[in-house]
């Protein structure tokens, strides 16, 4: 899953915790995750980091809030992998590049091509497309706009959700 806007509030830049919120039905929208047996696992592109907004001590703190929301509605997340890079920088690991994915295939033991990486931007749904894994774009965040915007790309999603709620929902009755 894409955090900003997809588990949480879009604000831009992420340059101070106190204004990060996560939506109301992400707690349990990944505890359905959970409880299924799934792995709930975050892929983020932070690249305030590598452009100087802020440091990665303060990325750190949003996820630790993140971390004690979930816990408070019994929801968890296996694991939240970051690309901090400068969109020019050449990483592998800036969505839609593979890298994220790859690294929690191998640490994790995951099989991508039947995975599903829930976004609300077309690169995200990239992403997705570039490891064989399914994408889903939600409508919260930018997701209305891409929706729009892309609508002609080649790359189109597998499904368009509401919110990450009713995306989950899909994947569990299987009609994604």
């Amino acid at each position: 899953m894409d955090r900003d806007g997809t588990i949480s509030e879009e604000v831009g830049y992420m340059y101070h915790a106190g204004i990060y919120k996560v939506f109301s039905w992400s707690g349990p929208a990944i505890r359905k995750i959970n409880e299924h047996g799934m792995k709930a696992v975050v892929i983020t592109n932070q690249s305030g980091v590598g452009r100087g907004y802020f440091d990665q001590a303060s990325v750190e703190e949003v996820h630790s809030i993140l971390r004690s929301q979930l816990a408070a509605q019994n929801a968890k997340l296996d694991a939240i992998y970051v690309c901090i890079h400068h969109p020019e920088a050449g990483c592998d690991c800036r969505k839609p590049n593979p890298g994220m994915l790859l690294k929690a295939r191998d640490e994790m033991n995951i099989d991508l091509a039947q995975s599903y990486v829930i976004g609300d931007k077309y690169l995200d749904v990239e992403t997705a497309h570039n490891v064989g894994a399914k994408g889903i774009l939600v409508l919260t965040g930018y997701g209305r706009d891409e929706r729009e915007k892309y609508k002609s790309s080649r790359h189109q999603p597998d499904l368009v959700a509401d919110d990450l709620m009713a995306a989950v929902d899909a994947i569990l009755e299987g009609t994604v």
